[in-house]
């Protein structure tokens, strides 16, 4: 049931942790989803300094969700967004041509408090990839929940389970999230050719293997796969059709490498619009040489 095993690398980003699964050497990306990074946890003090932000960079090729269980972070982009995100909400900005944004911890900076959640990509399929940039908010009224005796979820986005969220996507995809108490059972359908199970807290079986907080397992094709919470688990489900193989590089996905080296000179050069209310500063372009853009699929 399991082909795959991919543990969190922690990497810092100057002034908080994650946990990077997607991309992985061995499997670059699990149906669309192209990057998962788990954020946190953290326990941030009231107070923190600015450079805990991400400031202001830039996307081309994907679409992010942003998705927490605790906390709250601030959205600008150069479309004209605005939007605070919390818990069970939904924030899915698509970059296409070219789109720029910051995600700042306001709240935490005043406040103190939590942070946890997980922000993915999703590589947009070829008829799509330079389609006009644009961000749509989702509140919880907006994604379907479920559950049995032990088990709650809800339907991030796309078809599963029987359910469809309300959440505009561009090619066939999943993303799920349970909570699980102990000895509590759920199953995943066989219903995408590309799926994965990742657990954000506690640890599950998943036939005769243990999955443990971190670590995500690529599931084998075409057979449903049950498993069963240890202890009080959060397990997320993500997966759907290929979009074909895909370079990536910084915060560029495409599936032309042409491509990606001309928005790396957009960016240099100050050509991509800043976000409209977040503008006086911004993340650099990393010095070259970049590791090369590789093909992923």
């Amino acid at each position: 049931m399991i082909d795959l095993v991919i543990e969190q690398r922690r990497k810092s980003l100057g002034g908080f942790n994650v946990g990077r699964v997607l991309p992985f050497a061995k499997r670059r990306m699990v149906g669309p989803f192209i990057f998962f990074d788990h954020m946190g946890p953290e326990t941030f003090p009231p107070g923190i300094p600015n450079d805990v932000d991400v400031r202001p960079h830039p996307h081309i090729g994907l679409s992010t969700i942003t998705y927490l269980f605790e906390g709250e972070i601030m959205h600008r982009d150069s479309v004209g967004s605005e939007q605070p995100i919390r818990p069970g909400e939904v924030n899915w900005m698509t970059s296409g041509s070219g789109i720029t944004h910051s995600e700042r911890f306001e709240r935490a900076r005043r406040e103190g408090g939590r942070m946890n959640g997980i922000q993915a990509w999703v590589a947009l399929p070829v008829e799509s990839e330079e389609a006009e940039p644009s961000f749509a908010h989702y509140g919880t009224e907006h994604l379907p929940t479920f559950g049995e005796a032990g088990t709650r979820g809800r339907l991030i986005a796309g078809e599963a389970l029987g359910l469809k969220a309300d959440v505009e996507t561009h090619s066939p995809l999943f993303y799920l999230h349970w909570e699980l108490q102990p000895g509590a059972r759920a199953s995943l359908p066989a219903d995408c050719s590309e799926r994965a199970l990742y657990v954000a807290l506690g640890s599950i079986r998943v036939g005769h293997d243990r999955l443990s907080y971190g670590e995500m397992a690529v599931l084998t094709p075409g057979v449903t796969v049950d498993f069963v919470a240890e202890e009080p688990a959060i397990v997320m489900g993500l997966g759907g059709e290929p979009v074909g193989p895909r370079f990536i590089e910084w915060n560029f996905v495409s599936s032309s490498k042409d491509r990606i080296d001309q928005a790396k000179a957009d960016w240099r050069a100050g050509r991509m619009k800043l976000p409209d209310l977040d503008n006086e500063e911004w993340i650099p372009l990393p010095p070259d040489p970049l590791p090369p853009a590789n093909p992923m699929s």
